[in-house]
């Protein structure tokens, strides 16, 4: 005849508790990327870069395109 008696601040903690882990989760699946694939995306960013310096006709030139007396 009687049920289960609980705590209810122990029950309210663990709810807590596995919602937070479930948002854990979804962050993980969302931001998530592995050390290997974040240095592989600024290696490959690094040599993007320094393929379009090294296309630049005069290389003298400041980055923005324009040149010290304000024009293009």
């Amino acid at each position: 005849m009687t049920g289960e008696i609980i705590n209810l601040r122990q029950a309210r903690k663990r709810k807590a508790r596995s919602e937070r882990e479930k948002k854990a989760d979804d962050n993980r699946i969302k931001f998530g990327r592995t050390k290997s694939e974040k240095k592989l995306t600024a290696k490959t960013g690094d040599l993007e870069v320094r393929r379009l310096e090294a296309h630049r006709l005069d290389r003298n030139a400041p980055k923005d395109g324009i040149d010290g007396d304000g024009d293009q």
